[in-house]
């Protein structure tokens, strides 16, 4: 339950909060998309056409059953996109230039959350280098750190060569057992290095969020009342506040 779980349920609570929220899904595998229930946008587009064909973000973003919440879904062309990107010379600022194009405005948009790979690369970086901040979700688990590590350290290279305002929004540990000594151990150790990055709300381990993404829909709409739905929307309202 990491980055695609937080990336859905977030937009959602977002969205429920009278925000209007799109969700970029430029994982090639296609969990946030298929997870809200959608596959392609219409006429068959998807982010893969946002950035290697250059088609319009308007003409790729389609509605979800969410109220408030849209989506440019991914596809499986995705898989080769790092390959299609290399000689291209613009090829770490696509996404940027096509979320900052006139027409998005049209959208109305008050948050845009990008669900990434799970792998350094191309698509990654493009995410980096188009977004204000990255908020990094952090599995209670025992490697979790070390991986958080080599993040920051590739965030501060994209900060210093393409994208200078890029900052960190925050840290949210999720999977989170209170009756696990791991994830104690896991918390205290993020709280001391990291600080106030380390968002206040954790999201708790949580059946009803693991059912939610089989039943398309984020864990708000299958299940409002569980601990995850109550976590989601308390990190949605820090999130707020924090901006």
């Amino acid at each position: 339950m990491g980055k695609t779980t937080t990336a859905i349920n977030l937009g959602a609570a977002l969205a429920s909060q009278n925000k209007t929220v799109l969700l970029v899904d430029i994982d090639p595998q296609g969990n946030a998309s298929t997870g809200l229930g959608v596959q392609k946008g219409r006429d068959g587009l998807s982010t893969y056409d946002l950035l290697l064909e250059e088609v319009p973000l308007q003409d790729v973003v389609q509605k979800t059953a969410v109220e408030n919440l849209l989506i440019a879904p991914a596809s499986t062309d995705l898989s080769s996109a790092d390959i299609e990107l290399v000689s291209n010379e613009k090829r770490i600022f696509l996404l940027h230039d096509s979320l900052r194009a006139p027409a998005v405005a049209d959208l109305g948009l008050d948050y845009i959350l990008i669900d990434c790979p799970p792998s350094l690369n191309l698509l990654t970086v493009n995410a980096m280098v188009a977004a204000h901040s990255v908020l990094v979700p952090l599995q209670s688990e025992f490697f979790a750190l070390e991986g958080l590590s080599q993040l920051m350290l590739t965030i501060r290279e994209v900060r210093q060569t393409a994208n200078k305002a890029l900052r960190i929004e925050g840290v949210a540990l999720t999977m989170y057992d209170s009756r696990n000594n791991l994830s104690k151990q896991v918390e205290a150790d993020a709280r001391e290095n990291l600080g106030e990055l380390v968002f206040t709300t954790v999201i708790p381990r949580n059946v009803r969020v693991s059912e939610a993404p089989s039943f398309a829909m984020p864990v708000l709409s299958y299940d409002p009342a569980s601990k995850g739905s109550v976590a989601y929307l308390d990190l949605a309202r820090e999130l707020m506040a924090r901006n």
